[in-house]
């Protein structure tokens, strides 16, 4: 205690100019101390990105844990509930190189995304729904677009990206103006840039790497010379591709051309790409950013099942065809492939009408691979090799398959694998039933493959489907087809084969989708085998370059895994097969797409829409559909099961036109209007097509409704009042619910309507969509039909003055016919009613009133009349 004493005293008699020295000099000692442990430290531990690093220790940076963001809006690791998983995606315009190529990487992973011109100093899009998000991460085309955006929209998406654990993707491109060294702008992070790369390796230890393997070096040039590097003394970087400089002056040691930031900066974590993605480990690289970035939710799975289907056996001309030592070659190098993939085996695909059709040497190929039947599965080809849309008879064709099933129990082929493919794909897609019902009838068929739906390119989007029992798997191209067949003469030189084997569009194949059939030729075997060149090459490159754990499954194992993974393409979208000249290549020339209704009048229900068929039915130029047996003058293709009939059953419901420039199909279906399928396949299969949709009183169509259900004696309706109906809870009876949502659902006529401009915006324009007004259509048709005629372009325009009259006992205007008579819709149409009570009047108008207002702003913006129902509603309003 005495001491403490007499130290206070000593304190106290220090003059106070020695106190604040002393007091600096404490000050300085710390900031030393501090700069010491927290830089000197680090360098002797780290290699500094600042001085780049040796060519002999190219491995940098032990990787660090994740750093935890505390306080507001979480971690990038965070549960991830609070965005959706959809990436925005800023580009320099809608047309640019790298914008395009970072999105055809997102389709083909199916990731979803939205792209937007970079703002500069405009406004950023909606990021946030209260308190959801709607992005899981952002990408910048151009990097400088968000370092130099405006303090405002920088401050917004920085708060967006820290609050709810969203990370960023950028892309630094070098051009002529840029400094060759500079500071990026808000951060401790220096560019150098107008480089050229060459020697890229990949650092093992970044916490990045979830597909890309860190284990050589990519030798020779980058391509371009226009890179740019990073260096910076602070944590939070860390590289993760590094390259040497190609200039003379290069002293061997490597530069960060990809860098990860961890966020310890500013809060959130980004990865800086120092060129665009024409180099192949960029991709790679990139979907393993997606995967980190977005705590694995936008992430590939390193399982990849792989298929290589030879087409083709047995037919080729003389010199292509395979010998003794290439059908040798062929077990080696599947025994071979074995050890990386397991139970790997190639799928033949047999016609045995040109069995020994070679020279002597072909011939004994041809023996000695029946001899090794078993090491291989087989599938049936066509008998001759013909493709089956030329058979328009399903016996005929079942005949033609009975010969090859023959020649396969004589030569003891397997034929239980229940798969089979079609020369050139045709029969498959475009739909060809007669293929379909003799695959099933003669060989039990389950599983085939195409390259051909929706189309063959762009390839990121071809998908399966089931049809008919069948279940239809996407076939891949490997760059080989049936005349490349000698390496030296591969198209481009034996280079551009690798080119696509090494980073090129074969890897991308197997790198983004998770099962890849590949289709190959008898041709690619024999000679040079280039077929066993591209697999073994291919199979070299993703072991030395990725962690993917290649498998095989038999056809009928894999559909069951593709299906499994994507059950949503199970249900197939037809196309107009007349837009694609492939397509219209492999169809029956006995069908023509002229059978196509070239209008559609789609409803809703108790708008009108039936006496508008009748009245477009009494045009001269103007064909209605023949009537069903089941739903009367309505098809209701589009939107029910009989879609899954496929367009031929489609087409028999027009005729044969008999001038295809003068007749005009149309057909209505009034469910059509507020189905949430129908759009997007009518805007598939008929893109062209004119829409006609009737609007009325939404209150008074859903009390039109209800009567309706009353007169045909639904137990419902009978039961409960109206008022009942359209105010039951979701607790009330299954049945009552569904009353009340088609009384009530189809009147949102704004949703509906903004559905069938959605889907049909790349092939409709809103000039196809015509709007009536139901109340007009009621009180004045032949003024309607009038503008019909017009939005039609018909050439015969008919005055409906003269064609139309009033029948006061119906209330309602009928065909007229000669002698004064009329002809009217049946009893169930244009029925009076008995007043509609007021609370549900005062209900609905309140509950159709947000919904009206949408529809007046749809309407103005697609430079449509607003029909006088709603005009008046609008009033009301106000």
């Amino acid at each position: 205690m005495l001491s403490v004493l007499r130290l206070r005293r000593l304190i106290r008699q220090v003059p106070l100019q020695t106190s604040f020295i002393f007091l600096f000099l404490l000050c300085i000692l710390s900031v030393f101390l501090s700069s010491y442990f927290l830089y000197a430290v680090k360098r002797k531990l780290e290699p500094s990105l600042t001085a780049g690093h040796s060519a002999d220790d190219p491995y940098v940076t032990p990787s660090r844990p994740l750093p935890f963001l505390s306080g507001v809006g979480g971690t990038l690791s965070s549960d991830g509930t609070r965005t959706d998983p959809v990436v925005l995606v800023f580009v320099e315009s809608p047309y640019s190189q790298l914008g395009q190529e970072i999105v055809a990487i997102l389709e083909a992973a199916r990731f979803r995304y939205r792209t937007e011109i970079s703002p500069g100093k405009g406004d950023m899009p909606t990021l946030t729904d209260g308190q959801r998000g709607h992005f899981v991460l952002i990408v910048y085309e151009n990097i400088l677009k968000y370092v130099n955006m405006d303090a405002w929209n920088r401050e917004l998406l920085d708060r967006y990206c820290i609050e709810f654990g969203v990370g960023m993707i950028g892309f630094f491109k070098a051009n002529e103006n840029s400094l060759l060294s500079a500071q990026l702008k808000g951060f401790p992070l220096f560019l150098h840039s107008n480089l050229g790369l060459k020697d890229c390796t990949v650092n093992p230890k970044s916490p990045l790497l979830h597909i890309t393997r860190a284990r050589q070096v990519f030798s020779g040039p980058l391509p371009g010379d226009d890179w740019t590097v990073f260096q910076s003394n602070h944590s939070t970087y860390e590289p993760v591709l590094l390259a040497k400089t190609r200039s003379a002056e290069s002293t061997g040691l490597m530069h960060t051309s990809v860098v990860q930031d961890l966020g310890l900066h500013d809060g959130i974590q980004r990865v800086l790409f120092g060129h665009n993605l024409s180099f192949w480990l960029h991709k790679l690289v990139f979907v393993d950013a997606l995967s980190f970035l977005t705590a694995k939710r936008l992430s590939l799975s390193l399982e990849r099942f792989i298929l290589v289907d030879i087409d083709d056996i047995f037919v080729g001309k003389e010199g292509t065809r395979m010998k003794v030592a290439d059908v040798k070659a062929l077990v080696e190098t599947q025994n071979e492939l074995r050890r990386s993939i397991p139970d790997f085996t190639f799928n033949l695909g047999f016609s045995g009408k040109f069995f020994h059709a070679g020279t002597d040497e072909e011939d004994q190929g041809d023996d000695l691979l029946l001899s090794y039947v078993d090491e291989f599965w087989w599938f049936p080809h066509m008998w001759s090799h013909m493709q089956p849309h030329r058979f328009h008879n399903q016996s005929v064709l079942a005949e033609q398959m009975m010969l090859n099933r023959r020649f396969a129990e004589d030569h003891s082929i397997p034929t239980h694998l229940g798969y089979a493919v079609a020369p050139h794909h045709s029969g498959v897609y475009p739909v060809h039933i007669q293929l379909y019902e003799a695959w099933k009838r003669v060989w039990d068929i389950r599983v085939t493959s195409t390259e051909e739906y929706p189309h063959l390119k762009p390839a990121r989007f071809r998908r399966g489907f089931i049809h008919r029992g069948i279940r239809v798997l996407p076939r891949q191209t490997c760059g080989l087809f049936t005349h490349t067949i000698f390496h030296k003469d591969y198209p481009g030189g034996p280079q551009e084969l690798e080119r696509i084997i090494d980073g090129g569009e074969l890897f991308l194949t197997v790198l983004l989708n998770p099962i890849s059939i590949f289709m190959t030729h008898l041709s690619n075997y024999g000679n040079d085998r280039l077929g066993l060149f591209t697999f073994k090459r291919l199979l070299n490159f993703l072991l030395t370059w990725t962690h993917l754990k290649l498998q095989t499954l038999p056809p009928l194992q894999l559909a069951d895994k593709y299906f499994q993974l994507f059950p949503s393409d199970a249900e197939p979208l037809w196309q107009d097969p007349c837009e694609d000249k492939r397509h219209k290549d492999i169809w029956s020339k006995e069908k023509t797409c002229d059978r196509f209704p070239k209008l559609l009048l789609i409803g809703p229900q108790k708008t009108g829409a039936t006496a508008l068929y009748l009245f477009l039915g009494m045009h001269p130029d103007l064909s209605s559909n023949c009537p069903s047996k089941e739903t009367f003058e309505e098809i209701q293709f589009f939107s029910g099961h009989n879609y899954h009939r496929g367009i031929d059953w489609y087409m028999e419901y027009f005729p044969l036109p008999s001038n295809s420039s003068s007749d005009y199909y149309f057909e209505k279906s009034a469910s059509y209007f507020d189905s949430d399928v129908a759009a997007v396949r009518a805007a598939a299969l008929l893109p062209r097509a004119r829409i006609i949709t009737v609007l009325s009183d939404p209150v008074e169509r859903a009390y039109a409704w209800y009567q309706h259900q009353r007169a045909h004696g639904d137990p419902v309706a009978l039961k409960y009042s109206f008022h009942d109906v359209i105010k039951a809870s979701h607790n009330a009876p299954v049945k009552l619910q569904v009353l009340q949502k088609r009384c009530l659902a189809p009147g949102w006529y704004a949703t509906h309507l903004s559905r069938w401009l959605l889907h049909h915006i790349s092939c409709i324009k809103p000039s196809q969509i015509l709007v009536v007004d139901g109340q007009t259509l009621k009180t004045d048709p032949a003024s309607v039909m009038q503008k019909i005629q017009t939005f039609l372009g018909l050439e015969n325009q008919v005055d409906y003055h003269k064609i139309l009259a009033f029948d006061p006992k119906k209330g309602f205007w009928c065909q007229l016919l000669d002698g004064g008579r009329t002809k009217c819709l049946g009893k169930s149409k244009g029925q009076r009613y008995p007043d509609m009570d007021k609370q549900s009047q005062v209900f609905l108008r309140n509950y159709y009133r947000d919904g009206n207002i949408q529809l007046s702003k749809l309407l103005y913006k697609t430079a449509q009349v607003l029909p006088g129902w709603l005009r008046e509603d609008l009033l009301n309003i106000r």
